[in-house]
């Protein structure tokens, strides 16, 4: 019984695949609100309407660094609970990829939400008139966490696998 038990828990973890699939098509997604947001920006400077050109740049970024986590995400949890990746001739590009563990994918998950916090907040800063004070302080205790969280899991994950 308890060898039929462990390999069903082994098999389970092929559960994990639709998962994985499911956020290959999040990127779908992420594509398209990319370049959504992306036309708007366009048709609003052909428009020489008001458009803030660093914080709609830094909105563009934040997805293409989410998009990337999520990629991270699949490969290297595939790579972790599923089986090898065969990357033929890439294998010296994309090595690094493979080789990541869930650690290393929590710090740049939580480096990526700082960051996004980072420009929701310089967003609010370029709105200070409309911002209330004390949502003003609440968003900047809330960045000032989200850095010391990323700086402690960043010096665990380091000085754990010394």
């Amino acid at each position: 019984m308890e060898r039929f038990i462990a390999r069903l828990l082994l098999v389970s973890r092929w559960l994990l695949v639709p998962l994985y699939l499911g956020l290959a098509l999040l990127l779908l997604l992420f594509i398209v609100q990319f370049f959504s947001e992306f036309v708007h920006l366009v048709l609003a400077l052909a428009a020489q309407g008001e458009v803030n050109l660093t914080l709609e740049a830094l909105r563009l970024v934040d997805l293409v660094l989410v998009a990337g986590l999520v990629v991270m995400v699949m490969i290297s949890g595939f790579e972790n609970f599923l089986g090898a990746i065969d990357l033929g001739e890439k294998r010296n590009e994309l090595a690094w990829l493979t080789e990541l563990d869930a650690g290393s994918i929590k710090v740049k998950i939580v480096g990526a939400i700082s960051v996004i916090s980072a420009i929701y907040l310089l967003e609010q800063l370029f709105e200070l008139d409309q911002v209330g004070d004390d949502k003003l302080l609440w968003l900047v205790l809330l960045q000032l966490t989200f850095v010391i969280t990323t700086l402690v899991l960043a010096l665990t994950e380091r000085f754990g696998k010394h």
